[in-house]
């Protein structure tokens, strides 16, 4: 599908095409986590190229038009219940109060499309002005998004879009991280931990979620293609929405029935900190867990040198000044990239100080300092 396909194919390909000897591949492993930081990997919900972030801005007359519009705007997301939604409402906020728009709501699904239907219908009895939100189900969810871009709201979406509708003429924009390239850098990591060899087990969404399944295949094509003494022993889907408990369930299963699994990768920060749960109850501290995504808990985890080694991480707080600054456009009538993408960040240890602090924009908490 052409979700699936890689931007500069054939370079990326050379990149990954690591070699059988070990000092090769890690040498390899590591010019390839370079590339997937400088480059973003992956194509939008219907295949568009990616624009860079640093392609958005406003001059100071399109900020002053904007802020004497006295605009208003809701936030509405699938599942605030981590560090990267957090993130990417705060930077939604500080940029919208740059741009003398007031924020009405902040709602939050916890997965459930039909708790984000109906929290799509509350928010437009308020008449915001604008919509800034990520689909639970880009189905299920599809008519009432509808309903608000008819109703002259300006749309503008985080990481996927609902079905049957245009960029342009439905919506402004949607920015998303390089989940592709997420993909790819957890699972170089996990690799170069592993030293290129051994047993794995995979935690992926089990759910028609875009970015989330970008992520799941990128990872298995990396292992096969760069890690050949890589096997995939064990994969299972968790649905939510305890997704740490469903996680923990999920790898205690994997670490009982496949004992020689050496290492597990999981789809975001929270399923990890059910491995890494599942790792101590099963008494394995010497598991290697890769995962995307950076939070607290488990930079913590990866601070005081505990189980998990590496994590790609996305860029939330300049995925929200983007998305509040393209909603901004949709305000003015501006022509707005269909699909603008932020490449993703490899993180271990030896920089996770410098990743918060691009991630976050703010130094590490006091909790991981302390770990440190």
């Amino acid at each position: 599908m052409r979700h699936h396909r890689l931007l500069a194919t054939t370079a990326l390909g050379l990149a990954l095409a690591l070699s059988a000897s070990g000092a090769a591949r890690a040498a390899d492993a590591a010019a390839a986590l370079t590339a997937v930081g400088d480059h973003v990997m992956s194509l939008g919900p219907n295949g568009e190229k990616p624009e860079p972030a640093s392609s958005v801005s406003l001059t100071d007359g399109e900020l002053a038009a904007i802020k004497g519009k006295h605009a208003r705007a809701a936030i509405v997301m699938h599942y605030a219940g981590n560090d990267w939604s957090q993130a990417q409402i705060q930077g939604l906020k500080a940029e919208f109060a740059k741009m003398g728009i007031d924020v009405i709501a902040v709602t939050d699904a916890g997965f459930k499309p039909d708790k984000q239907v109906s929290d799509i219908e509350t928010v437009l009895a308020q008449k915001p002005d604008i919509i800034v939100s990520i689909p639970s189900d880009p189905t299920a969810t599809a008519n009432e998004y509808k309903a608000a871009a008819a109703a002259g709201v300006k749309l503008v979406f985080m990481d996927n879009v609902p079905k049957g509708m245009k960029a342009g003429v439905d919506y402004v924009s949607v920015v998303s991280a390089d989940n592709y390239g997420n993909g790819v850098a957890s699972a170089l990591l996990l690799g170069q931990a592993m030293g290129g060899k051994g047993d794995v087990g995979l935690i992926y969404h089990a759910a028609d979620f875009f970015v989330t399944k970008q992520r799941y295949d990128a990872v298995k094509k990396t292992l096969a293609e760069s890690f050949p003494d890589i096997h995939v022993v064990a994969e299972q889907g968790i649905g939510g929405p305890d997704f740490a408990g469903d996680a923990e369930k999920a790898a205690g299963a994997m670490l009982v029935s496949h004992r020689s699994i050496k290492g597990i990768w999981a789809v975001w920060d929270v399923p990890a900190e059910g491995v890494v749960a599942a790792a101590s109850t099963n008494g394995r501290d010497d598991l290697i867990v890769t995962n995307c995504d950076l939070g607290e808990n488990v930079a913590i985890t990866m601070a005081s040198d505990g189980v998990i080694k590496g994590l790609s991480a996305q860029r939330p707080y300049d995925q929200g000044v983007t998305e509040a600054m393209l909603a901004g456009y949709g305000l003015l009538g501006k022509a707005a990239p269909a699909y603008v993408a932020l490449p993703a960040l490899p993180v271990t240890k030896a920089n996770l100080a410098e990743a918060w602090s691009q991630v976050y924009h703010q130094p590490v908490t006091a909790k991981i300092k302390k770990s440190m």
